[in-house]
């Protein structure tokens, strides 16, 4: 066996884990997006030019509701802002690849392939850019060909399309539970969904969403952003229990402050 087509296989196996569980997903993701109205040919096309679980039910359950496409660009771009965090992160280990082999790279990245990679760069001195690119290939691959299969089994069953909004509900409720980890993402949130609801009936449209999400985060950095520095509050405790346990060490005087 060549040198080439063993490497290829070997980076498929690191990423066949992954390539596995995208398949329930996939196919549950691409029912919606029939029942949204995409057909196979335009639910594979949106697989590959968006590729992110949480993108793709978001479209599907607004187009459903007949929201303006400003607003789900809208919320497309505010959905999506993360993955500009979190290839900064790789940037250390790709410095130097060349600009077009960075915009080949990025374009099919997602949080999955990305957790992939990080962990092999930081811990693998041979992992290198091309099986970076082979892994998200891979996990692109059997997204977008689950998503095409769930486009159409939805053309042979009957799928109820009010389930659309529940299910998007549920996968957002999960997210924010996965990012409860102190007292001000609680506040946080539960600031979010007050301003949601009320911006929602003051506006009388659901850009009141995008709104309230704007509003919470920015008022969310600016609560973390003044408690640095201030002597053992609540919300500052909870801050510096979330960063030791992520491995973070806090200064000398913040150490004495949690002392006192």
């Amino acid at each position: 066996m060549k040198v080439e087509d063993k490497n290829w296989f070997n980076v498929f196996k690191i990423a066949l884990p992954l390539c596995i569980s995208y398949i329930p997903i996939g196919l549950a993701c691409g029912i919606l997006l029939h029942s949204a109205g995409f057909n196979i040919l335009f639910t594979g096309l949106l697989s590959i030019m968006v590729f992110s679980g949480g993108a793709q039910f978001l479209i599907a359950s607004m187009l459903v509701i007949h929201a303006p496409l400003l607003q789900v660009l809208l919320m497309l771009f505010f959905l999506e802002m993360r993955y500009a965090l979190l290839s900064a992160s790789l940037s250390p280990f790709l410095k130097k690849e060349p600009v077009p082999f960075l915009i080949y790279f990025s374009s099919s990245m997602n949080d999955e392939n990305y957790a992939i990679n990080y962990l092999k760069f930081a811990t693998d001195k041979k992992w290198n850019g091309h099986q970076a690119v082979m892994v998200n290939h891979f996990s692109l691959l059997f997204w977008t060909i689950s998503n095409m299969v769930g486009s159409t089994v939805g053309n042979l069953i009957h799928f109820d399309v009010n389930l659309v909004n529940f299910t998007l509900t549920a996968l957002f409720g999960y997210m924010l539970v996965m990012q409860i980890k102190n007292l001000l993402s609680i506040l946080v949130a539960s600031l979010s969904a007050i301003l949601s609801v009320w911006l929602i009936i003051a506006m009388r449209s659901t850009m009141g969403l995008v709104v309230a999400t704007l509003v919470s985060s920015f008022l969310g950095f600016l609560i973390e952003h003044g408690l640095e520095g201030r002597s053992n509050p609540l919300l500052l405790r909870s801050l510096r229990l979330r960063r030791r346990h992520e491995g973070f060490k806090d200064s000398p005087k913040e150490t004495t402050d949690d002392h006192e």
